[in-house]
């Protein structure tokens, strides 16, 4: 078998300066104090970052919890003070899918619902019959200060336009409002049950609703039907998330400006993640909202891409000084770190924080 080579040569120096994991510090950051040091935040790395922060690491491989240990570890060598994974399996069936080398897919690709008899005769998934042993299972895996944040298998809108197909949801907005409401109901409520499922864990930290609810332009559906479908099923997540006496996290890309009121005042969200230059830099957002809503994230994911380590790290610097008199932010991208976003320049936005924690 090949010898797996890390993207890239310098993890030595970041095993050498590894820091203790403490879930306070993103506690503090939810809560829009000021944490005890820079802290990172970031929604999902890459198999190959996975591979290469934890390449040293020997795993039992008839384990099936190793690539969840695998990611544990790799959050924990990399900096960062928790860990992300799906609660179970849960997940709604639908027909899209993905060519091997498609960059992208349509978002009416792969309905299955377009009508009251498809609706009724969709098998409609029951989250309680999914297993969520692995949140128990990996307390014992997880390191001293370290704790889980659970996300979903997307979220309500995002789940609703793969059943329906994003131009027959805006039609059915008109033509059949009751069919369409129904419909969400059908899937948030199940979303609910499966974050009141999973926030009952105790190594379960906080929990990420993360829902797509726009374009760069503007929300999926006019603000009066995000209103009417969607803000009350992500005001029943939340309450389900706070009752457990856990933070809660909104991940959604898109132009949300006419939305914040909603996410921060009716949802009562903790913290918001994803941003976008082209719609609104983070540095503006968190000039904005922080005194509101925690602000996670932020470093535009094509400036990553595009700019060198320097300016990265330069401007990760630049927002955590921003931040250093109030708090209530973490630094990481504007979204998550997908392959192609180069290894060096992504090392050199966690430096910021990592380097820089005295």
């Amino acid at each position: 078998m090949k010898q797996f080579t890390p993207c890239f040569t310098n993890l030595d120096s970041y095993i050498e300066n590894k820091r203790e994991p403490d879930f306070n510090n993103l506690l503090r950051v939810l809560k829009r104090e000021k944490p005890l040091r820079p802290t990172l935040f970031e929604f999902f790395l890459n198999d190959g970052l996975y591979k290469s922060f934890s390449y040293k690491i020997k795993y039992d491989e008839s384990d099936a919890l190793v690539p969840f240990k695998m990611m544990i570890d790799a959050f924990k060598i990399a900096g960062y003070d928790y860990v992300t994974m799906l609660g179970s399996d849960f997940g709604f069936k639908n027909k899209r899918h993905q060519e091997e080398g498609q960059a992208s897919i349509s978002l009416n690709e792969g309905a299955v619902i377009f009508d009251r008899d498809s609706f009724e005769s969709y098998d409609w998934p029951d989250p309680d019959r999914y297993d969520y042993s692995r949140l128990e299972k990996l307390s014992e895996y997880l390191p001293k200060g370290m704790k889980i944040i659970v996300y979903g298998p997307n979220g309500v809108l995002e789940t609703v336009i793969a059943l329906v197909g994003y131009e027959n949801l805006c039609y059915l907005t008109i033509d059949e409002p009751l069919l369409v409401q129904d419909i969400f109901n059908a899937v948030g409520s199940r979303f609910t049950r499966y974050y009141e499922i999973c926030s009952g864990f105790e190594s379960v930290g906080a929990l990420i609703s993360n829902d797509d609810w726009g374009f760069n332009t503007q929300t999926f559906l006019s603000t009066e039907d995000m209103r009417k479908y969607v803000v009350p099923w992500h005001g029943r997540i939340v309450d389900i998330i706070h009752a457990a006496g856990k933070p809660s996290i909104l991940h959604s890309c898109g132009k949300l400006d006419l939305m914040m009121e909603d996410i921060i005042s009716k949802i009562k969200f903790d913290a918001k993640h994803s941003y976008e230059d082209n719609i609104i830099p983070v540095e503006e957002a968190y000039e904005m909202w922080g005194n509101r809503i925690a602000i996670l994230g932020g470093i535009d994911v094509d400036f990553i891409c595009r700019s060198t380590p320097e300016k990265v790290y330069s401007r990760s610097v630049a927002m955590l000084e921003r931040a250093s008199g109030k708090g209530g932010y973490a630094l990481g991208s504007g979204n998550s770190i997908p392959y192609y976003v180069p290894c060096d320049n992504y090392l050199a936005m966690i430096a910021a924080a990592k380097w820089n924690s005295e």
